[in-house]
């Protein structure tokens, strides 16, 4: 059997994986590039590949029709570039991974509050502009925040908002959160407390947003919903671009109307260079590097290969995105 891998895998697994079927190792991240899906299917086709693993690349129908593949995994929980009715369809089994970066972006969403609350990417540009001529300018250009004692909102209390809450609350801040598919139970477990979306945006000096809109075309916070909030509160969002109105949230920005913002997801593949976003001196934007960490890495290796493993003994997967293609009639296997 022949697997090809087109993510980003940590070398004992790979290693592990090699031990039991034969692997070919193309990670979109030393490529630089993703396949197109026709491209990829006449790969997998060509060389008869029985396993596909993907990150960034997208998997068509085209590519579960192929009678050699028998499973395709996706380092990711979103599906949204798997047609995964087709794979269903097709008796193939999509395997993913879960809360694999659930760590890396409650992280990074800390580090972005700590950020906008201090000011130090402006306080850095101070510094290495040798503005930093007056000992005493600093102390009042730069006079920030502190957590401790701030109330922090989070929009969507699932695995990583849940890990925000935890670390908000060990810095000492109060967590209200929005999520109306979590029980009050499980909300008190995070140390948060469950509130409705307006007083969220009303109470909150740090809403931070770890949700995503599946199916929904508008967005959950507008410009009358950012009008809730006040005029010294910080938006972070590191969740789904889908979720917020970009253009309102610019202008609000710009008049002060809010604080600051970070922002690690945007409506297009990036920020646009003609972006106002660009221009303004309490934004801080990173370019969607919420999961981008060594550990995501060993996670998705271990999640996958393990699935892979199980799959290969006549097993059940752990994480199938699909379990209806197990019950079609299999290829072979």
């Amino acid at each position: 059997m022949k697997a090809l891998i087109r993510a980003p895998f940590a070398e004992q697994f790979l290693q592990r994986l090699g031990q039991q079927i034969d692997v070919t190792y193309e990670p979109w991240t030393e490529a630089r590039r993703f396949q197109n899906p026709s491209e990829l299917a006449a790969r997998l086709r060509k060389e008869r590949f029985a396993f596909v693993v993907v990150e960034a690349d997208a998997l068509a129908e085209e590519a579960f029709a192929i009678p050699s593949l028998r499973l395709a995994g996706v380092c990711r929980n979103s599906m949204n570039l798997i047609d995964l009715d087709a794979a269903t369809r097709h008796g193939v089994p999509v395997i993913h991974t879960p809360t694999r970066n659930a760590v890396a972006v409650a992280e990074l969403a800390t580090g972005l509050m700590l950020a906008l609350a201090r000011q130090i990417p402006t306080a850095y540009s101070y510094v290495a502009q040798g503005e930093w001529t007056n000992p005493t300018d600093p102390y009042t250009r730069f006079q920030g925040r502190e957590l401790a004692g701030s109330v922090v909102g989070i929009v969507g209390l699932g695995q990583i908002g849940s890990l925000v809450a935890r670390r908000m609350r060990s810095l000492g801040a109060r967590v209200v959160a929005y999520d109306p598919y979590v029980t009050p139970g499980r909300a008190r477990k995070a140390g948060a407390r469950l509130v409705s979306l307006r007083v969220l945006l009303r109470r909150a000096d740090f809403v931070t947003f770890h949700t995503s809109l599946t199916g929904r075309t508008e967005p959950l916070v507008d410009g009358a919903a950012l009008d809730l909030m006040k005029p010294t509160a910080y938006l972070i969002n590191t969740g789904a671009a889908n979720i917020l109105d970009y253009e309102a949230l610019e202008k609000r920005l710009r008049e002060r109307r809010i604080a600051g913002a970070a922002l690690d997801v945007f409506p297009g593949f990036s920020v646009n260079e003609s972006s106002p976003l660009l221009t303004l001196d309490n934004v801080i934007l990173t370019p969607h590097i919420g999961g981008a960490t060594k550990e995501t890495i060993v996670r998705q290796s271990r999640m996958i290969v393990e699935d892979i493993e199980r799959f290969v003994r006549g097993e059940r997967p752990r994480r199938v995105a699909n379990p209806g293609a197990l019950e079609v009639a299999p290829r072979g296997r």
